[in-house]
């Protein structure tokens, strides 16, 4: 049984050195421990770094591609080297190493595909009440969108199955941390979470350059996922309200209508013809796009047929 614990750089020099100082070399159950760097550009002493503290495998990007894509290289280059288990940490040892035997221990007992690190965002001294409402307010969204119990939903603490990280796909550019909770939900993967410790701020947060910016990007990317997986419930929704509008207006114009009071409503009568239509639309373009869901799950399943062929060839 092979744990790959990986970690996604980007001129981490300072920090790169304590996120190593606590990570594991052995666990209960499993046979080899190795850590590997996802190098996303960095123009620092990163790298030379991590391999003086004993890393053992560089992924090296040939520019920086974005947290989320550092993520899935990783992911799958981890497949590649024979892993079993996939710990992914942050490089700015925002997280205790010390806790990735909780992370893997649900895993080893078959009792769960990915498990979700909590971090208790509101036991964490240095988030502001503003940011813990947010995270608490993202997470619950998230519980909605994929059907899960995890509490900290932007937590990047986890540990994946090799079956699991094998149906993994990332299409967002910002962060995979959402993207992938609402996706192995979809999946019907099994998701847990356990508690896990923090460690002390080293620097600040380089992901998004503002609230602001998260939350427009959070939102974004959490109804583009969504709709990857129920379109049809997404457009009928939002085609019925308008539909649901015109037909208002529509009958605000007939009641008019058989009070011969037309003079002056004939805007409602264009108003709600153009309601209807456009919502009429948008609930076809939503059968449409389940019928394009249901040909991108046969993808996904013939992907995942070769993405397992590809890593049994290379046991």
């Amino acid at each position: 049984m092979k744990l790959i614990i990986q970690i996604p750089c980007l001129n981490e020099e300072q920090t790169i050195p304590e996120t190593l100082k606590d990570l594991p070399k052995s666990l209960d159950g499993i046979d080899d421990i190795e850590i590997l760097i996802i190098d996303d550009g960095s123009t620092d002493r990163t790298v030379k770094i991590a391999k003086e503290h004993g890393v053992h495998h560089v992924l090296k990007l040939t520019n920086n591609k974005g947290l989320a894509k550092a993520f899935i290289f990783g992911i799958n280059h981890s497949l590649n080297l024979g892993a079993d288990i996939i710990v992914n940490t942050d490089a700015d040892n925002q997280y205790f190493g010390g806790d990735i035997e909780k992370l893997v221990q649900p895993i080893l007992d078959k009792r769960a595909d990915i498990v979700i690190g909590n971090r208790q965002v509101e036991t964490i001294s240095h988030f502001s009440p503003i940011k813990i409402l947010l995270q608490k307010l993202g997470s619950w969204t998230v519980r909605r969108l994929s059907g899960t119990t995890i509490p900290d939903a932007t937590s990047g603490f986890r540990a994946y199955s090799k079956e699991a990280a094998l149906q993994m796909n990332v299409i967002s550019d910002f962060t995979y941390t959402i993207e992938t909770i609402i996706s192995a939900g979809n999946k019907n993967l099994a998701i847990e979470h356990t508690p896990v410790r923090t460690n002390k701020k080293l620097r600040e947060s380089r992901l998004f350059p503002s609230i602001q910016v998260y939350i427009r990007r959070s939102l974004v990317t959490m109804l583009k996922v969504y709709s990857m997986y129920r379109p049809l419930k997404v457009f009928t929704i939002s085609g019925g309200i308008i539909f649901l509008v015109g037909f208002i207006i529509g009958c605000r114009y007939l009641f008019f209508f058989f009070q011969g009071q037309t003079e002056g409503h004939i805007q409602s009568l264009i108003l709600s013809a153009i309601t209807l239509i456009v919502g009429f639309q948008i609930i076809m373009m939503g059968i449409a796009a389940d019928l394009i869901a249901v040909n991108r799950q046969l993808l996904e399943d013939i992907q995942l047929r070769v993405k397992k062929k590809e890593v049994e060839s290379k046991d």
